[in-house]
C-alpha cells in the first residue's frame, strides 16, 4: 500500500511570500482523506502549518494520518519552512497521540471556564480603571514582553515585534476607550501590584494579559487578578472566560487549572531539520 498526497487545486501564493495548497490523501491512488497546508501568516513563510487533516472513517487506524503528516513535512520543507505548527482540539486524544508520536511539542494552549458565581476579592485588594497616563507605559511594556515570548519560541525579532504591534493595534485601537476592552490596575493595601487586560465580546471574555509587578509576586495577586477578570465578565453579562497560556509557564498553568479552567485547544510545533 502506497500513501501519497495528490493536489486538488493550484497552489495559492500571496505577495508577502505566503503559500497554501490542499491535497487528497490517497492510498494506491484511492482518496482516503484530505490535508490542507499553508505557511503561517502570523509568523511568515518560514513557518508552515497543517491547517486541516482528516482521514475517512473506514480508513482510520491504519497509519494513513501518520504517513500524510510525514508527507506534509516534506512539502513544507520544499517550501523553505523550518518549523511546522498544528492546532488540535484538547479532546482529540487520537490526534494528540499522533502529534506526540511524530515529535510535535506543545507550545501553548487555550483554556476556558464557565462562570456563574461572582467571586470576592481578598481583603485589602481593590481594582480601578487604568488611566490614560498609565496606559502608554503599560502598553510599551506589554508589547515588549509579548514580542519577547514569541522570540523565545523561534520567531524572528522583526516578526515578533510586528505581531505585537499588529495585535495591540487590532485589540486596543482607542487605548483605554477601545470597544470591549477592560483595563484595570489592582492595588493591595494601597499599593499598585498588577494589571489586567480583558476583552469582552457577547457572552464571553478573554484574558489577554495578567501582569503582577516583580516586587509583589508570590503573594497571590495573580489569582486575585483572575478573580477580578471573572467579576468583570459577570458584571457585563458574560458567562465564559477564556485565555491562552504557554506550555512552559508552569506557575500560570497551575493557577488556571486550580481555578477551574480547562483546555480547549492545544497548539503544537515541530522543528523541521
Amino acid at each position: 500500500m502506497t500513501t501519497t498526497l495528490r493536489p486538488t487545486a493550484p497552489e495559492q501564493r500571496t505577495d508577502d511570500g505566503g503559500r497554501s495548497r490542499s491535497y487528497e490523501v490517497c492510498v494506491n491512488a484511492r482518496p482516503v482523506g484530505r490535508i490542507d497546508l499553508a505557511t503561517d501568516a502570523r509568523f511568515g513563510p518560514g513557518f508552515g502549518r497543517i491547517a486541516h487533516l482528516a482521514i475517512d472513517e473506514r480508513d482510520r487506524h491504519r497509519g494513513r494520518g501518520t504517513v500524510a503528516a510525514l508527507a506534509a513535512e516534506e512539502v513544507l520543507r520544499g517550501w523553505g519552512c523550518a518549523q511546522i505548527n498544528v492546532s488540535v482540539p484538547a479532546g482529540a486524544a487520537t490526534a494528540l497521540a499522533l502529534a506526540g508520536a511524530l515529535g510535535y511539542v506543545e507550545r501553548n494552549r487555550n483554556m476556558t471556564k464557565p462562570l456563574a458565581t461572582v467571586p470576592e476579592l481578598p481583603a485589602g485588594s481593590v481594582a480601578r480603571p487604568m488611566s490614560e497616563a498609565e496606559f502608554a507605559p503599560w502598553q510599551r511594556a506589554a508589547k515588549a514582553e509579548y514580542a519577547r515570548m514569541w522570540r523565545d519560541r523561534g520567531v524572528s525579532r522583526d516578526r515578533a515585534e510586528a505581531k505585537a504591534e499588529t495585535d495591540h493595534a487590532a485589540k486596543l485601537p482607542a487605548g483605554v476607550a477601545s470597544p470591549g476592552a477592560v483595563l484595570r490596575v489592582l492595588a493591595h493595601d494601597g499599593v499598585d501590584v498588577g494589571t489586567l487586560w480583558l476583552s469582552l465580546s457577547g457572552e464571553g471574555g478573554f484574558v489577554f494579559d495578567v501582569e503582577v509587578d516583580a516586587r509583589h509576586r508570590g503573594r497571590g495577586h495573580g489569582r486575585t487578578l483572575m478573580l477580578l477578570a471573572e467579576r468583570e465578565c459577570l458584571a457585563a453579562g458574560a458567562t465564559t472566560l477564556g485565555l491562552n497560556v504557554f506550555a512552559d509557564n508552569t506557575p500560570a498553568l497551575g493557577l488556571y487549572t486550580s481555578l477551574g479552567y480547562e483546555p480547549t485547544q492545544i497548539h503544537l510545533y515541530k522543528v523541521l531539520h
